[in-house]
């Protein structure tokens, strides 16, 4: 008979348990399966594949065309990786994750596609006897196939081995993204290296070069095009993070679904060249710029969303004596979070600072496992999962407490007593500690 999902239960006061009553006994796993072997690999594989794709571009574009390239190429990369952080910003996820993410799409996922995409044309060339219709073949059907398959891969891997930090859309909007990111990065380096070749042969420069059209093109007008492809994978990946881990079809379709309409998207893009002499900006003005309008949209709406669950959750907890009463209310706020992060860094010291960071992502993570539980969404690890967070809200709760506290008051408004005049200040108003948030 299936075990039906978990359910939650009434949580726990900090007087009790923190963890299991009783602890499992040690595991040996096979050499194999320990961490710091599957690390040591992962950072081997992408090293040389680093390295491998480092000396494939240099050898198309030259030393000096693959300088240029990489100068123009890193322009838009922190805004993009900013935007995306600045999109996780409830629950951040660890840099790790973000840096293998973009490591694998800048390095793996670029030199698979280098690799599979010139393997791929020159076959259909030879088959066909065409070479013009195994370009154009190869740019609207094999690369889509080919690139949107080695970025999923490590959303794929996030997924997999870091289960834990994957727990909803917006992680795989963020992994997804950052990963693409990568692959762009890398991409940009060879065609604007390229450019700058071609122009050095035609003597051309200034704004009518083809390394200015390319910048232009690429960096300028369209430097989220791969981030918006593969956030499709990613919101795919998403939505099983959170589906119940019963519903084995669901979660296996859904991915596949996001996967196959990121290459339907990439492959239209890369084939509105060939819809006439402004195809391409037409494609652009009523297709991709709207595309991108909704999925920032959707975003900003998922963000928001996680933080009506913290506001709607954590209440339950504030009975079991695990926040006080105003926490929900603060760590439900952004601007709230600033300001306890802020106060801590203020009176403590930087590291105070990162103590309460720390104390939001796990009161976060928290909230939005009690909701999926409520839900039916989560397996019979819930209860470890929950006095995990707990026991880490627990050990920071000396330093985000005082934070959150004048947060929730200063996040505020203060009350009005009944008939005071319009504008007037609550003579009980809290009195704030000396604190500016604005002093450098």
């Amino acid at each position: 008979m299936a075990t039906s999902p978990a359910r939650p239960s009434h949580p726990t006061p900090p007087g009790g348990p923190a963890g299991p009553a009783v602890a499992p006994g040690p595991r040996h796993p096979r050499w194999w399966q320990r961490g710091a072997i599957r690390a040591t690999g992962l950072v081997t594989l992408l090293a040389l594949s680093g390295l491998v794709i480092l000396a494939l571009v240099r050898e198309q574009t030259g030393t000096e065309g693959f300088l240029v390239g990489l100068g123009l190429a890193t322009l838009p990369v922190p805004l993009l990786i900013a935007a995306f952080r600045w999109l996780d910003r409830v629950a951040p996820g660890p840099w790790r994750n973000l840096l293998f993410s973009f490591s694998w799409g800048a390095c793996a996922a670029a030199l698979i596609a280098i690799l599979a995409n010139s393997f791929a044309t020159r076959w259909i060339a030879t088959a066909t006897a065409d070479p013009s219709s195994a370009d154009t073949l190869g740019a609207t059907v094999i690369a889509p196939v080919v690139e949107e398959s080695a970025k999923a891969a490590a959303v794929l891997l996030v997924f997999l081995f870091r289960r834990a930090d994957f727990t909803g859309v917006v992680d795989g909007f963020v992994i997804a993204g950052v990963t693409a990111t990568g692959f762009a990065f890398t991409e940009n380096i060879l065609y604007l290296g390229n450019a700058f070749g071609t122009d050095q042969l035609s003597g051309e420069s200034g704004l009518a070069s083809v390394t200015a059209a390319t910048f232009f093109v690429r960096v300028v007008m369209s430097p989220f095009a791969h981030p918006l492809f593969t956030a499709l994978t990613g919101i795919g990946f998403g939505i099983a993070a959170v589906t119940a881990e019963h519903r084995t079809v669901r979660r296996t379709v859904l991915p596949c679904a996001g996967l196959l309409l990121a290459m339907g998207l990439h492959a239209f893009w890369n084939g509105s060249a060939g819809f006439g002499e402004y195809g391409f900006f037409v494609v652009y003005a009523a297709f991709m710029l709207p595309v991108f309008g909704l999925l920032t949209w959707l975003a900003v709406w998922l963000r928001r969303r996680e933080l009506r669950i913290v506001r709607q959750e954590l209440p339950v907890y504030v009975a079991a004596g695990w926040f006080a009463p105003g926490d929900p209310y603060a760590l439900g706020s952004l601007r709230a979070r600033t300001l306890a992060r802020d106060y801590a860094a203020y009176h403590l010291g930087r590291p105070a600072g990162r103590t309460v960071v720390e104390y939001e992502t796990h009161a976060t993570a928290l909230a939005l496992l009690r909701h999926r539980a409520r839900h039916g969404r989560v397996g019979a690890d819930f209860v470890t999962r929950e006095r995990e967070l707990l026991a880490a809200l627990r050990e920071r709760r000396p330093v985000a407490g005082p934070a959150l506290g004048y947060a929730a008051r200063a996040a505020a408004a203060p009350p009005v007593p009944p008939g005071a005049p319009s504008g007037a200040v609550h003579a009980y108003a809290p009195v704030w500690p000396p604190y500016n948030p604005y002093r450098t």
